[in-house]
């Protein structure tokens, strides 16, 4: 509240009387603002020095509730609250319309009756009390709104939580697969010949099974860091990547369990692919995620298909087709959802927590994920990602 200290002369208002006419200015703090605030607030200081009013400057920045509590639009604005009615003053001819207005409120001020200005310094309390009391009510309902959201964010978090961890629990198994199967065969090779081809595939056997460990490895470090915190994020880290080498490597390790139920296997991966720029190990895990589904849910006999296609100049579509029963056409947005299943997979694994976490992945690399009828029957699984540049 800016008061002023000054001697009564002849020509000024008594100022121990209380001033009748209250406005407020409020101002904006960025810079291509202040010289237009200093401009009025000079105009009105001047105002001050002839007449009795009493002027509150507030700055928009500390006290955001009482913009929206006058439904304020632009700024600066200059409010008369007191007398009543109240009055806005807003734009870029402040100035200009407080001389048109000037009269008109100091003459508002004069009591019309002995009553009213015998009355005049207990309305201005209750004015003042129902003020500050609609203020308080909104900084109270914005704490409120403010709470509610971080409730809303932290339980999404726990959820997220506890869904990174089953996801990565379950998919521990399959590179735990390979990797017992390539040591298994290498136990079995050690009393065979120490020919050439067997030298070659032991060295082929062990470069899996270490992949495998240093992928389990990863995993069991996710699974960690996500038990210290409930605040779980898709930590990327990406890289320039070639897509040919990944599946091949994919192809390799599938390929035990192709063979166990009988499934046949296509690759479509052009040799011209640009490089993609991804995490390599959150997009393996997202085509192991695919591959697996596929396999499980193909009969035996049945075929998967993998194929990359150079979709735009920015991004790479990568898609696992199959040969099984495909899915319902209107759960094809539903099964990405981690609380949802197919009737026929209850009790089942597949087609869950997996293609939950496969489209948060996707979408934290800015890609999509999305499933349709394979031509040939069952589904087909697309999804994308950013070409490197």
């Amino acid at each position: 509240m800016l008061n002023s200290d000054r001697r009564q002369t002849n020509n000024e208002p008594d100022s121990t009387e209380k001033p009748a006419l209250q406005l407020l200015l409020f101002v904006d703090d960025r810079p291509n603002y202040q010289e237009n605030t200093q401009v009025i607030q000079t105009y009105l200081q001047n105002l001050k020095s002839r007449h009795n009013f009493d002027l509150q400057i507030i700055e928009i920045s500390k006290q955001p509730h009482l913009v929206e509590h006058f439904r304020l639009v632009a700024t600066p604005a200059l409010i008369k609250i007191h007398p009543p009615p109240k009055q806005t003053l807003a734009g870029s001819d402040i100035i200009a319309q407080i001389e048109k207005w000037w009269l008109h409120w100091l003459d508002s001020t004069i009591p019309s009756l002995q009553e009213e200005k015998q009355d005049l310094n207990s309305k201005k309390t209750v004015l003042s009390d129902n003020f500050n009391y609609s203020a308080e009510i909104i900084r109270l309902t914005d704490d409120i709104f403010r709470l509610q959201k971080e409730k809303e964010e932290l339980q999404e978090q726990l959820s997220f939580k506890d869904q990174v961890l089953a996801m990565l629990v379950h998919d521990l198994r399959s590179p735990l697969t390979a990797a017992s199967l390539s040591v298994e065969t290498l136990e079995i090779s050690l009393d065979r010949d120490e020919s050439e081809r067997m030298l070659q595939l032991r060295k082929k056997l062990f470069i899996q099974a270490r992949e495998q460990f240093r992928l389990m490895n990863r995993m069991i470090g996710d699974i960690l860091q996500a038990s210290k915190t409930a605040i779980v994020e898709m930590r990327l880290e990406p890289h320039k990547i070639y897509m040919q080498s990944l599946c091949r490597n994919l192809g390799q390790q599938i390929a035990p369990r192709l063979k166990a139920h009988s499934l046949y296997f296509t690759e479509d991966i052009p040799e011209d692919l640009p490089p993609v720029y991804a995490d390599e190990e959150l997009i393996r895990q997202v085509m192991i995620n695919l591959l697996e589904n596929a396999i499980k849910y193909t009969p035996s006999g049945g075929k998967i298909g993998l194929s990359i296609l150079h979709r735009t100049s920015q991004k790479v579509q990568i898609s696992v087709a199959d040969t099984g029963p495909g899915i319902p056409a209107d759960t094809k947005d539903l099964i990405f959802d981690p609380s949802y299943r197919l009737q026929r997979d209850e009790g089942k694994e597949g087609y869950g927590l997996g293609l939950s976490l496969c489209r948060k992945v996707i979408r934290a690399h800015y890609g999509q994920i999305w499933v349709e009828d394979a031509p040939t029957g069952g589904s087909c699984f697309h999804f994308t990602l950013p070409v490197y540049r």
